[in-house]
C-alpha cells in the first residue's frame, strides 16, 4: 500500500460522496490456480496483502503455521514463509511492504506491530505483548500501518482505541489523533490506512462507511463517503492516482451479500467496479484487503468463510 499518487486532492475540509457518473466498464478476471500452495496446506482468513519491488506478493493469514507467506506474483509459486509462533491466535491483521521491501504486520490479539526484513528477520516490535492501552507504548487491537519514504510510519489503532498514531523510523512515538464518533478527526473503526505522494493520510473508517483524509500533521482535509458503494474495509493507492477499495459487504440495511472492488479517483468518482459475493473462484466473500501490483494485477484477501487470496487481471490479459 505504499504506492504513490500523482493527483492533487483539494485541501478543503469537506465531505465528498462517492459518485458514479464517470464509471466505465473495466472487467477483471480471476487467475485460476493462483497461488500454488504446498500439498495439503490450506490458507486461513487472509487479512493482509501487499506487493514488493520484485513482484512478490506477501500475505498474512490466520494460521499458526506459515502466517506470513511470499509468492511469485507471476507464477504463484511459494517463495518463503515465516512468523510461526509470533502472533496471538487469530490476531493477524494488516500487512504493508515499505519502499525498502521490509514487511510490517499488525497483531490485534497481542496488540503489537512487527517489522520484518524481506526474508523474515524480525527487526522491530512495538507494543506490549497481550497488554492493551492508549499511550506511547501500548495499542488496543491496532489494525494497519503505512510507512512514509523517510521511514516514519502511521498505525491505525483500531478496534479498541479509535485513533491513528505516528512514529518516527526508530519507532519513537510522535503524536496521535482520534476519538470515537463520526465528526472530523473522529473514528468508529479505523480499519486501514494509506498515504499519497503529498503525504496525506487516508484512513478507512469502516463502521462510518467513509475514507477520512488528513495532512501529515493530523489536520482533517476531506472525507469520501460510500452511501451507494457499501462499506470500505481496505484500500490501496496506486501510482496512477486511483484509489482501490475493497467493499466488505456489510453495509446496512443491505444484507451481507455484496463483495466487490471499487476503483475511484481522488474526487470520489467511481471509475470501475468488479466482483460479486460468494465463495466460487472470482467471487469475493468478505474481502478484507486489496493490493495493486505494478503490472496492474489486483490481489484480494478474503476472511470469514473465504480464507484465501485471489489474483485478478484485466480481461483479455
Amino acid at each position: 500500500m505504499h504506492r504513490i499518487v500523482q493527483t492533487i486532492l483539494a485541501l478543503a475540509c469537506i465531505t465528498v460522496p462517492f459518485v458514479t457518473h464517470s464509471q466505465t466498464t473495466e472487467p477483471y478476471q480471476v487467475v485460476h490456480g493462483w497461488p500454488k500452495l504446498p500439498k495439503g496446506f490450506a490458507l486461513g482468513q487472509t487479512t493482509g496483502v501487499d506487493t514488493d519491488s520484485h513482484n512478490h506478493v506477501f500475505i498474512v493469514h490466520r494460521s499458526k503455521i506459515r502466517p506470513i507467506m511470499m509468492f511469485d506474483g507471476k507464477t504463484g509459486e511459494l517463495l518463503g514463509s515465516y512468523g510461526d509462533g509470533l502472533f496471538g491466535e487469530g490476531g493477524q491483521h494488516g500487512l504493508e511492504v515499505d519502499d525498502q521491501d521490509n514487511v510490517w504486520v499488525t497483531d490485534t490479539i497481542n496488540h503489537q506491530v512487527m517489522k520484518f526484513s524481506h526474508e523474515g528477520e524480525l527487526l522491530m516490535t512495538l507494543g506490549k505483548k497481550g497488554m492493551p492501552g492508549w499511550d506511547a507504548n501500548h495499542f488496543n487491537q491496532r489494525t494497519d500501518i503505512v510507512i512514509a519514504p523517510n521511514g516514519d510510519f502511521y498505525v491505525s489503532d483500531g478496534y479498541g482505541n479509535r485513533r491513528v498514531a505516528k512514529f518516527d523510523k526508530q519507532g519513537q512515538f510522535q503524536f496521535d489523533w482520534g476519538s470515537e464518533g463520526s465528526g472530523p478527526g473522529q473514528f468508529v473503526l479505523p480499519h486501514s490506512v494509506d498515504r499519497d505522494a503529498e503525504g496525506r493520510i487516508y484512513v478507512v473508517d469502516r463502521t462510518n462507511a467513509r475514507i477520512a483524509v488528513f495532512d501529515a500533521t493530523s489536520k482533517p482535509l476531506t472525507e469520501l463517503k460510500m452511501p451507494d458503494n457499501g462499506r470500505p474495509w481496505g484500500l490501496d493507492i496506486a501510482a496512477d492516482g486511483h484509489l482501490w477499495v475493497v467493499d466488505g459487504g456489510d453495509m446496512k440495511p443491505a444484507p451481507p451479500d455484496r463483495g466487490q472492488i471499487i476503483k475511484m479517483d481522488l474526487k470520489g468518482n467511481v471509475v470501475a467496479k468488479f466482483g460479486s459475493f460468494g465463495s466460487y473462484d472470482g467471487q469475493i466473500y468478505w474481502g478484507h484487503d486489496v493490493a495493486l501490483a505494478k503490472d496492474g494485477s489486483v490481489y484480494v484477501g478474503d476472511v470469514n468463510l473465504g480464507m484465501r487470496v485471489q489474483k485478478f487481471v484485466p480481461t483479455g490479459k
